[in-house]
């Protein structure tokens, strides 16, 4: 990344979304990905082996300090120098020190990011050695004087064009774009540097103290050839990778590959404990050095939230299933590290600088926390960072006034009241609901969909009109949590729900201590804010009163949840209370479907196409088969669209700091959604259907958005 501007940022991302073939082939791999990933773990329970594989590294990283020194007396038995690297400049001058102690020129190198972390290459060439990657990828890269794209498959960004133009620019020759023949060429120009490099250098998947070996998984040959023709080794690893048996090991294994590349087991996978044997040097044995970087882990490791990070296995998937990856590519969505957890990496490995841009890029969808191979809660995470960074550089004004705003209700709402006024020059006559446009400062990039206009009535004036029946011997006693948009957006939706839940035996009320859940501030950085907010929503709720608290919003439900738990995690009387709030949350999908179990009987038959968009946050809340149920139940002719469960671009302020990439995945979830040729299209988000209604009304489609409470109230037998 070439910049840490905010401008120049957005600037660099609308730059690479006008990359058509950037666009072709991610798309083209992140469907792929998908299916080839749910064969690999087809015979496998992926949730438990990746909760085995979390606690194994936790248990390793609370005990690096132990783990490293029975490594380093396992591994010098067998002839190993073990060193321990304080910082990356420390690593970089021991390796070079090595280097020119055994009077070496020529470096070959199989692909390591802990080298990229560390800048080696560029250090080893400035110090006057010769270093060439080995790894295909890792070598075109090189070539074209640029970092990686993605964490496993470095050139992915590029296509065989771009490779066979640099391949005959490099041999001098005429190159055909095949890709088999490319790699031959590959092969041909590496043969000579495999034969004359003096020294070796990998990365490590794997530091095993029970044995002092280290491991290493690729899929070309090269990583065995750098490892054991030059007479001189060295391993470069984070800390991290210390495990304390071959058990463990094995374990991550497991899930490594499979993860990462869709695969079993990758073409290799090689063990190496103690130096190998050579045709020069002395004795005919290898000079191994395995060189351990701290570089900041050792501190992390002992931080509570942030210590989970060291779980990561470097599988890359959390890129793999980033909707904003798939839009820019990871030389945007990323520094050194690549997606999620690089947003998070970049903060601790290379400065607040280069991270405080990167780290707002999260549309906190939490794909990538739902396929993490180690379960680090990713979204969290990057969103504590950006908090972090607030504190420590100063918090924007207009989210510090927000925050003040949010922070007292009753202020809140009657500016929003407000607002129904200030919107009437903006009003389309022509339709109900919708601006007729925004202002000139937002009109160049916000204009891609239409914007709903606020409600002439929020649902608290509506609430005292619905005259809900009052049930003396309810089957179950419920609270409605409206949240912000169905507060003043769409209270048709909340209203909606009270008829389909009339007549059902249940006791409705909607506590008017209630506000915001609080997420529009979480995204934002403002954890004081969120934190008051969390409290001022439990006490405006009797749990002991409810059997449920239902909300018709995804983002809510699991904000409520997992949301408010991970905030009052320090908080140890602030946690229960969490904790016995959070266990009442239930969405209203899952509240009519599971709980009511309300059958067909109910509804009467129309045959209309229903195409359903899923949620980001059902994720979160395990919740797939309730609403698809309900449609069939509701008289609805269900129609399955391609991605259901990839985001629809909205991610509440994050379509307004990066609106072009929310226009690309907002337009990309329109077409999957007209492919289905449906009458409807259904959620249970109105962040979702402010999105996706927009850029349909924008786009000219004739597909209905609407919230699931809606159809269902519409047909529900009287």
């Amino acid at each position: 990344m070439k910049t840490v501007t905010f401008k120049d940022y957005r600037e660099d991302i609308s730059t690479a979304i006008e990359n058509d073939f950037l666009r072709k082939i991610l798309d083209t791999f992140a469907v792929a990905y998908k299916a080839s990933r749910e064969t690999a773990f087809a015979e496998i329970d992926d949730k438990a082996l990746i909760k085995d594989v979390a606690n194994r590294k936790d248990k390793s990283v609370a005990h690096l300090d132990e783990l490293y020194n029975a490594f380093k007396v396992k591994a010098e038995k067998h002839g190993v120098h073990v060193h321990l690297a304080k910082t990356v400049g420390e690593a970089n001058s021991l390796i070079a020190k090595i280097a020119k102690d055994n009077k070496c020129t020529k470096i070959i190198k199989s692909k390591s990011m802990t080298a990229e972390e560390t800048h080696l290459n560029s250090f080893l060439e400035n110090a006057g050695f010769e270093v060439i990657e080995t790894d295909l990828g890792e070598r075109i890269i090189q070539l074209r004087h640029e970092g990686p794209s993605h964490m496993v498959m470095p050139a992915i960004h590029l296509s065989r064009i771009q490779v066979q133009e640099l391949f005959t620019k490099v041999s001098g020759e005429s190159q055909e774009s095949d890709i088999a023949k490319l790699v031959k060429v590959a092969r041909r120009m590496l043969r000579k540097d495999f034969a004359e490099a003096d020294m070796g250098i990998s990365g490590a998947n794997f530091a095993i103290a029970e044995t002092g070996s280290v491991g290493i998984v690729t899929n070309e040959g090269n990583a065995r050839l750098v490892t054991t023709l030059p007479r001189v080794h060295v391993t470069l690893c984070g800390l991290e990778k210390l495990t304390e048996s071959v058990s463990d090991a094995l374990k991550i294994l497991e899930v490594l590959p499979r993860n990462a590349t869709a695969q079993t087991l990758t073409s290799y996978v090689t063990w190496i404990t103690g130096a190998n044997e050579c045709l020069v040097g002395k004795d005919n044995k290898k000079e191994m050095h395995i060189v351990f970087l701290d570089n900041g882990r050792s501190v992390i490791a002992k931080d509570d939230n942030f210590k989970q990070i060291l779980r990561c296995v470097r599988c890359g998937a959390c890129a793999n299933v980033c909707p904003v990856y798939r839009m820019v590519g990871g030389h945007e969505m990323g520094h050194i590290y690549i997606g999620a957890i690089g947003l998070i990496l970049t903060y601790f490995f290379h400065s607040r600088d280069k991270a405080k841009v990167l780290v707002q890029n999260c549309i906190n969808c939490g794909a990538c926390k739902d396929i993490c191979a180690a379960d680090i809660d990713l979204p969290n995470l990057i969103k504590d960072i950006y908090s972090m960074i607030l504190e420590e550089e100063g918090h924007p004004l207009e989210s510090a006034l927000l925050a003040k705003v949010m922070k007292n209700r009753v202020l809140f709402h009657s500016l929003l009241k407000a607002g129904r006024f200030a919107q009437v020059p903006m009003k389309d006559p022509k339709t109900e609901g919708f601006l007729r446009h925004l202002p000139l400062m937002f009109a160049k990039d916000h204009n891609f969909r239409r914007l709903p206009a606020l409600a002439n009535k929020n649902f608290r004036s509506l609430w005292k009109d619905l005259k809900v029946e009052e049930i003396s011997d309810p089957r179950y006693r419920i609270a409605i949590f409206s949240g912000c948009a169905q507060e003043f957006i769409y209270p048709e939706h909340l209203v909606a729900a009270v008829t389909v839940l009339s007549g059902e035996n249940v006791a409705i009320e909607y506590p008017e201590g209630q506000s915001c859940c609080g997420l529009p501030l979480k995204m934002m950085g403002e954890a004081a804010a969120t934190k008051d907010l969390v409290m001022q929503n439990i006490k405006a709720m009797d749990i002991a009163r409810y059997d449920y608290i239902i909300t018709l919003c995804a983002s809510c439900a699991s904000f409520l949840t997992h949301g408010y738990a991970h905030i009052m995690r320090n908080d140890p009387e602030g946690a229960l209370r969490v904790e016995q709030f959070g266990a009442k949350v239930i969405d209203f999908s899952s509240f009519v479907h599971d709980v009511l179990g309300m059958e067909k009987e109910k509804f009467t038959e129309t045959g209309k196409k229903v195409a359903y968009h899923s949620p980001c946050h059902f994720r979160t809340l395990n919740v797939y088969d309730a609403p698809r149920e309900l449609l069939k139940k509701g008289g609805f002719e269900y129609v399955p669209s391609a991605e259901e469960d990839v985001c629809c671009g909205f991610g509440g302020s994050y379509s307004v700091k990066f609106p072009t990439i929310s226009r690309e995945i907002g337009k990309k979830k329109l077409e999957n959604i007209q492919a289905t040729d449906a009458n409807y299209l259904v959620t249970d988000c109105p962040g979702c259907v402010l999105q996706i209604k927009g850029i349909a009304k924008e786009e000219g489609s004739d597909i209905q958005v609407k919230h699931i409470a809606e159809l269902l109230a519409e047909q529900k037998k009287k």
